[in-house]
């Protein structure tokens, strides 16, 4: 028997809409910092990305700040959103989607430990004194470099959590078939982002337009809610099946 707990819709379906926006609206300011501080960085020139790091420091912090927060709220949307949105679907897989997005999210935010040693290199008197200007520029360089390996790592699991998730997005239901299949386009694109880089690090600054262009696709969600929400009845009868 089934209690009306069990087939009550959570805010995320009542309310599709209020959430649509709000996931849609979100990702704009953190898009537009990620583009300033990323303008600091001068491919192929370390002395002047140095140089521009020292000029715009408190742009830089606020580039790590902004990645600091955005995992933040991915992984707070991914639970209060998501996970509920699409856990009638199937609990095991929705359990497999957040498992699997959850360790990108730690990477990316230990990763940032690499850009904080960066201000600690260019500001520390010790290693004024310990380095010329060439080999300072070339650990930021370096540094750099470690950062983006680090987002390569993270970006297999920017991939993978998009299979369960769009498989229960196919299944629901309540949501359009279509979504789940632009969401395995964009799982490839971060997956052959991340080995390309692997294997063939000189394609990287290509290879990066991938994620960008198949993130897109991640829109197509929000848009759905805000525009059209959510088939309540579908969702309980979901929610009815698998309690």
């Amino acid at each position: 028997m089934t209690t009306r707990t069990d087939a009550t819709p959570p805010f995320v379906v009542t309310h599709a809409r209020i959430v649509g926006g709000f996931l849609l609206l979100l990702p704009i300011p953190f898009a537009l910092l990620g583009a300033l501080s990323s303008s600091l960085i001068v491919p192929g020139d370390a002395a002047a990305t140095a140089n521009h790091i020292l000029a715009s420091e408190s742009l830089f912090r606020l580039g790590i700040v902004r990645t600091l927060l955005l995992m933040l709220f991915d992984a707070c949307l991914l639970v209060l959103v998501f996970y509920q949105l699409l856990k009638p679907v199937n609990k095991t897989l929705a359990v497999l989607m957040v498992i699997l997005n959850l360790p990108g999210v730690v990477i990316t935010l230990s990763n940032e430990l690499n850009n904080f040693a960066i201000l600690l290199l260019l500001h520390g008197a010790d290693a004024s004194r310990a380095f010329t200007p060439d080999q300072m520029h070339a650990a930021v360089s370096l540094l750099l470099q470690v950062h983006d390996t680090g987002g390569l790592i993270a970006g297999l699991f920017w991939g993978l959590w998009l299979v369960p998730y769009a498989v229960l997005v196919f299944r629901s239901g309540f949501l359009p078939k279509f979504i789940g299949v632009v969401l395995i386009i964009e799982c490839f694109g971060f997956l052959i982002q991340s080995f390309g880089g692997f294997f063939v690090p000189t394609l990287g600054a290509t290879l990066a337009l991938l994620p960008t262009i198949t993130s897109l696709a991640e829109l197509f969600l929000p848009l759905w809610l805000l525009i059209r929400g959510v088939n309540v009845e579908q969702w309980a009868k979901q929610a009815r099946a698998s309690a």
